[in-house]
């Protein structure tokens, strides 16, 4: 059956329901003055039970988003550690190439990433494309180990990333249909520790492969490492299929009442989660809307400029190979920052959504990462530099809340969400292409021009980010103006700075 005759199907009965649902509480609200909104939920202690209710149903499927998000950064990574075992010398690279093989992924991940988006948000069924291109960039993982040469890998590699850009944005689109902002950052973080897990995981994971798969059926172990890696991707985005939700316009698996609720606690946020769900005509207005804001360009440049300085996570096992110990050693060694990591990504997003604030949540983590790099220009002693890991890693929980920024910062309509959370974060690839250069074996192992570029990219990132909260501040304050002019009591819609 064709995907739009699906659509039409049990998705279009879904969408009718749900809006049958949604005006009779607009109803209600408008038929007498004063009339609480809760009522058609069965009043506010009953739509409280209601809403706890929704939350945990959501919560259970989107938390497959983790694991899918594990497996993409695993595929995505385990280059650099089959480097650890043969893979340059079998496929007798040379010069150049191993980091052009790396930094070709992000030109496909670069270019598909808006129209994905579009799309997703074009057919409204996230638990369909996402699985299925799960399940394509799984296949070519596995390809990747049988790839002879140069040529081979490069093409593997870019194929990889043209696929793998429909994932991220795709998943933090999909978050901000379903989630209030001031749940959205903890979402985004939960979401964002399987980038976190995936660099400890893969790291022990490659450990064991490489370590014990070498010669197996003839085999070299790095090829073991795609064949292994890519195969549980296929499986576990089959799965997925089966729990991801869609849309809430257009989940069957919601009764009337639920889906009533999740969409109109969308609309009471601000409208993020509403606006033109089934609308063919919005996508390309939420383009335009898109590309013709100077603010995502900005945070689009800002995030390039970050995404430069991150750009140690590719090189993450060769980095910690300059600490001095053996293959596995190392690859175990990789582990405790991203756990670091993680934990402390859940502490800040939460405490950034409680605070409601989301700069300084943004900026400290990563100066911090700053002191990281000083760190590791400053000296060649092990400890230190094995402490510089870790403060590099959890640069991440800044990244995390930067992200939520984005989706609070563009909330209507849901067609420009989509294009900018796309277009920021496929812009931004473009500092992981020219990262994939800034670590060549020449500067190492102090690699000090390395974490020059990175000190210098970083600061650009926080001045830029500063100028976007000046601006939205200056909004905020125009909106209470208006609201104190007009006599209006309860505040309005405002931005998170």
């Amino acid at each position: 059956m064709a995907l739009n005759e699906k659509v039409d199907g049990s998705a279009v009965a879904a969408i009718t329901d749900g809006k049958a649902a949604i005006s009779h509480v607009e109803r209600a609200d408008s038929d007498i003055e004063g009339y609480d909104k809760d009522a058609a939920f069965g009043g506010t202690e009953a739509r409280r039970r209601l809403e706890k209710k929704l939350l945990l149903k959501v919560d259970l499927r989107m938390s497959v988003l983790v694991v899918i998000y594990i497996l993409n950064y695993i595929d995505r990574n385990n280059a650099a550690a089959a480097r650890l075992r043969g893979f340059e010398s079998d496929l007798k690279l040379t010069g150049q190439q191993f980091p052009t093989i790396l930094s070709i992924l992000y030109v496909g991940y670069t270019i598909m990433q808006v129209p994905s988006n579009m799309f997703l948000n074009y057919i409204g069924k996230p638990s369909i494309y996402l699985p299925g291109c799960m399940i394509v960039w799984g296949v070519i993982s596995v390809l990747t180990g049988i790839t002879k040469n140069f040529v081979g890998a490069l093409l593997t590699r870019f194929f990889l990333g043209f696929i793998e850009a429909a994932f991220f944005p795709g998943a933090v689109f999909l978050l901000s249909k379903w989630y209030k902002r001031e749940e959205l950052g903890l979402r985004t973080a939960i979401l964002y520790v399987g980038n976190l897990s995936s660099n400890a995981f893969g790291a022990l994971m490659a450990s064991g492969i490489l370590s014990g798969m070498e010669g197996k059926l003839g085999h070299a172990a790095w090829r073991w490492l795609f064949y292994i890696e890519g195969g549980i991707t296929i499986a576990i985005a089959i799965i997925a299929m089966f729990i991801l939700p869609d849309f809430p316009a257009t989940s069957t698996w919601l009764s009337p009442e639920e889906r009533a609720l999740a969409m109109k606690r969308m609309e009471e946020d601000g409208g993020m989660g509403v606006g033109d769900e089934g609308q063919t005509e919005g996508q390309g207005n939420g383009l335009m809307l898109a590309i013709s804001d100077w603010r995502i360009w900005l945070l689009a440049i800002a995030l390039t400029s970050q995404t430069v300085a991150l750009s140690f996570t590719i090189y993450f096992p060769t980095l910690t190979a300059t600490l001095g110990y053996n293959r596995t050693a190392t690859l175990l060694l990789c582990a405790p920052p991203w756990i670091f990591s993680a934990i402390e990504t859940f502490i800040v997003t939460r405490h950034s959504d409680k605070a409601q604030t989301r700069f300084y949540h943004i900026v400290i983590p990563w100066f911090v990462g700053i002191i990281g790099f000083v760190i590791s220009i400053s000296t060649m002693n092990t400890a230190a530099r094995y402490i510089s890991l870790f403060l590099m890693a959890q640069v991440f929980a800044g990244l995390v809340v930067f992200l939520a920024w984005i989706s609070n910062s563009f909330p209507r309509p849901p067609s420009k969400r989509a294009v900018a959370l796309a277009l920021v974060n496929g812009v931004s690839q473009l500092g992981s292409l020219s990262g994939s250069y800034v670590w060549p074996k020449a500067w190492g192992p102090t690699y000090r021009n390395s974490y020059g570029i990175c000190i210098a990219t970083s600061g650009l990132a926080i001045f830029l980010c500063f100028l976007f909260k000046l601006h939205l501040d200056s909004l905020n304050r125009k909106a209470q103006a208006e609201e104190e002019a007009n006599g209006v009591e309860k505040p309005g819609f405002r931005y998170l700075v």
